[in-house]
């Protein structure tokens, strides 16, 4: 076990690096924090490259750690570290999955398509309510939050080691999935259907759109059906991740 007590090394600067997204697409790579995501990802396996932990945290013992890299490091690194007010001192450094992830994911018939989603604890939510739905692959388009954001990756808790997420052009995966006879559903207020008024298969693919704008209008037009939950009480809207639960949950029965 290495054990690393200068902030000036430089592997600790290339660590703080990566809660940038510029260093995180140089490298394709990410960091991690906290005991829950770490673990998930030692469950994992393939895409775990070290775990940084601090001398004053200890490795819980039902770890097996023999075929990863850990270094120690002091309490003022391990702060260097970490974006949240209450950091619990351990991080792994992850690959991000290889081109294998999105052929896992062309093989699968449920997808969740995101547009330009801002908001990270919205795209990690979606994120953790599609792997609990039993999604199959989560595609995210142009203008959303980076995927692997600290915030998005707290939010989603662990669910980026549990199915494929794929940074991508929607209207490519809009063609391609309906080329295999899969219905997308896009999500609008005006000129759609009650959601309870479509009859779901074992295929589908549902696009959520962006906190302020929705779904954009050319994506929805290339849709086979678009869906929109009523609002019984007096709110303009729902909640996008919130929404993204209700249709998931309602496609896959």
């Amino acid at each position: 076990m290495k054990h690393i007590e200068s902030v000036n090394n430089p592997k600790v600067k290339q660590w703080r690096k990566l809660l940038t997204k510029k260093e995180r697409d140089k490298t394709e790579s990410f960091i991690i924090e906290g005991f829950h995501l770490v673990e998930e990802a030692l469950k994992q396996g393939e895409q775990l490259l070290e775990i940084i932990v601090s001398d004053q945290v200890g490795l819980p013992p039902r770890w097996d750690v023999s075929s990863t890299p850990v270094t120690l490091v002091t309490e003022e690194i391990s702060k260097l570290l970490t974006e949240t007010e209450a950091p619990q001192g351990i991080y792994a450094i992850c690959r991000v999955p290889s081109k294998m992830g999105e052929a896992l994911a062309q093989e699968g018939k449920t997808f969740l398509l995101i547009d330009a989603v801002q908001d990270p604890g919205n795209l990690g939510t979606m994120i953790r309510t599609a792997d609990a739905a039993g999604i199959d692959a989560v595609i995210v388009g142009h203008g959303s939050v980076d995927i692997y954001n600290s915030k998005v990756l707290r939010s989603a808790q662990g669910s980026h080691f549990h199915l494929p997420i794929i940074r991508g052009d929607l209207h490519e995966w809009i063609e391609r999935l309906q080329g295999k006879n899969i219905p997308v559903y896009g999500t609008a207020l005006e000129g759609a259907s009650e959601y309870t008024d479509i009859s779901s298969g074992e295929s589908f693919a549902l696009i959520v759109g962006n906190e302020g704008n929705g779904v954009a209008k050319d994506l929805l037009s290339s849709t086979n059906s678009n869906l929109y939950i009523p609002i019984y009480g007096k709110s303009e809207s729902l909640n996008v991740a919130v929404a993204t639960g209700i249709l998931l949950y309602f496609l896959k029965k």
